[in-house]
């Protein structure tokens, strides 16, 4: 086999099982794990970037084809996109890209198919202005067209900048740890370990790495001097102001993120880590034990909230990052574009309508509840908290100013930038 054969195919397998329905966290892993140490990083681009501009290549191959290809060819389908990727969007000679990517449908068991597929890329090379001009609007920016048409009706002014941050690879984003050292403190040893970096405008203890490096080469990591964390998701904890004493409810906590920022930002809280899986729990214990940080842990379901959880309130302030459909996020987890539905967002709405309810109950009167969604879609926010607002009473939405967001009915709403934090959402809540 060909070098470079043993990557596409493994890149390919991952495509596939995505296309097949599965999450690409949980099967990423499986793959990587058989890919040579020093192969990883090109697999890793090859699999994600095929996923973030999957619209746009299905639509050529889609061109490029007689006919469909039949289930049982997932694979090999998977193989032909990985190949229009390179030849598409990197630097990858086109030669070599095209041999190579043949040369992996035999690591596929599809070697049958190395003349099928020599000739979609050499197509593809000889007409691609052609083929790219034929594809629909949402395919060209390689959105799903229900997304597309969402951006369309939502955020018409912002939808082709949107879609340019949906399509990049996201920055790796630094949380200092404030308890350990300054922020300039923190730059000065990058600096040192060869690293660049520069400051974040929105948080204090935000630092964007100009290139990813494994977490093993960051200064003091494993002893909690920084953690990984979207500049716009450490807003978060900032909004909620956490204060001494308080006790404070972290609801729907993994990875846990959220929790050690509100403990770095206030040492003195009785803070509870609340997740509905022990699997997810562990991992904020995890990263509580290399922080050095302490909170109590709770499995539980929000919208039913146990009779434990019941007991260790009624809670001062409550931080709650409801599951949603993650359309702010797209860059981090970009299998969202083949697997994410419009039909999906009515159940989001339902179930943080649900957790909403089940949690307001354990807000003490004069307590407050910070709202969180990684969406851009109002179903998921604002009209979320004008559906709450109606149904207690007690409630009020008083959310502070967020920097670079935007102002809603209810809440602030920050858009993915390709060239700094996610898409969130965040809406505080008062409960007189």
């Amino acid at each position: 086999m060909k070098p470079g054969a043993a990557v596409r195919a493994s890149a390919a397998r991952i495509v596939a099982a995505v296309l097949a329905g599965e999450s690409l966290d949980r099967v990423a892993g499986n793959y990587l794990d058989d890919v040579a140490e020093r192969d990883r990083s090109l697999c890793r681009e090859l699999a994600w970037g095929t996923l973030r501009h999957y619209p746009r290549l299905q639509g050529l191959l889609d061109q490029l084809l007689d006919r469909p290809l039949r289930k049982r060819d997932g694979e090999l389908g998977a193989l032909a996109l990985t190949g229009l990727y390179q030849l598409d969007a990197m630097r990858i000679p086109a030669p070599a890209a095209v041999s190579a990517t043949v040369d992996a449908s035999a690591a596929l068991g599809k070697g049958r198919s190395r003349g099928f597929l020599n000739a979609v890329l050499r197509r593809y090379q000889r007409e691609a202005a052609t083929l790219q001009g034929q594809l629909n609007e949402a395919q060209r920016h390689a959105q799903p067209s229900w997304l597309w048409q969402a951006l369309q009706q939502h955020w018409p002014g912002q939808r082709d900048a949107i879609a340019r941050a949906n399509n990049e690879r996201p920055p790796m984003t630094l949380r200092l740890n404030a308890q350990h050292q300054s922020r300039d403190a923190y730059l000065t040893r990058l600096v040192e370990a060869g690293i660049e970096a520069r400051k974040g405008d929105a948080c204090p203890d935000a630092l964007y790495l100009e290139r990813a490096v494994d977490v093993s080469a960051l200064p003091g990591f494993s002893e909690g001097a920084a953690s990984v964390q979207d500049e716009t998701a450490q807003l978060a904890a900032r909004l909620l102001t956490p204060k001494a004493g308080e006790l404070v409810l972290d609801a729907c906590a993994a990875p846990g993120g959220k929790t050690c920022h509100l403990l770095e930002l206030e040492a003195d809280l009785r803070l509870t880590a609340m997740d509905i899986a022990p699997e997810r729990l562990a991992r904020v214990e995890d990263n509580l034990q290399r922080l050095g940080l302490s909170a109590g842990l709770v499995c539980a379901d929000g919208a039913t909230p146990s009779e434990e959880l019941r007991q260790l309130g009624p809670f001062d302030a409550m931080l709650v990052d409801v599951p949603c459909s993650a359309t702010g996020v797209i860059r981090r987890h970009p299998d969202i574009k083949v697997l994410r539905r419009e039909t999906d967002i009515a159940g989001f709405a339902r179930q943080q309508d649900a957790i909403l309810d089940g949690l307001w109950p354990l807000l003490r009167p004069g307590g407050r509840l910070l709202y969180v969604t990684c969406s851009i879609l109002p179903m998921e926010n604002s009209d979320r908290i004008a559906a709450f607002l109606a149904r207690h009473g007690d409630g009020e939405e008083n959310t502070p100013p967020v920097p670079g967001a935007h102002d809603m009915i209810y809440g602030r709403q920050v858009l993915p930038n390709d060239t700094g934090g996610d898409g969130l959402f965040f809406a505080l809540l008062h409960k007189s």
